[in-house]
């Protein structure tokens, strides 16, 4: 594994870490302010929206796990597809299963940062046990 690959597998990890942990300005420091966020049965939206949605889940706890599933990297670029699987309980409430795929693009910066870029994401409710 190259020193980019560690680098973008560790970008995802401390995304799904600062998720799970709440921290909204963690998960926004690990994006470009240009970010593109697609999912199903919206517009895409950029940071700003990202970072108003993560206010309103504030109080909600959130489990998950990611499986990249593959990754290439493109001189300054890269992109990776990947699954992941989320549990996520409001307060008082059912937990909410959530899983699926996303095809996600990185870039590196001029201080050698992989910041998140564009991101389509397919994860939707899991039906059943």
């Amino acid at each position: 594994m190259t020193e980019d690959e560690r680098a973008i597998r560790d970008l995802v990890a401390n995304w799904m870490a600062a998720s799970q942990a709440g921290d909204t300005a963690k998960v926004l420091s690990l994006m470009a302010d240009d970010v593109v966020f697609q999912v199903p049965g919206r517009e895409p939206f950029g940071k700003e929206a990202f970072a108003a949605m993560s206010q309103a889940m504030k109080g909600i706890s959130m489990e998950g796990s990611s499986d990249i599933r593959e990754l290439r990297v493109l001189g300054d670029w890269a992109y990776l597809r990947n699954h992941i699987t989320l549990t996520i309980t409001p307060p008082g409430g059912a937990p909410m299963k959530r899983a699926g795929h996303t095809l996600t693009i990185v870039r590196k910066e001029a201080d050698g940062r992989w910041l998140l870029l564009r991101d389509a994401n397919m994860v939707a409710e899991v039906k059943g046990p």
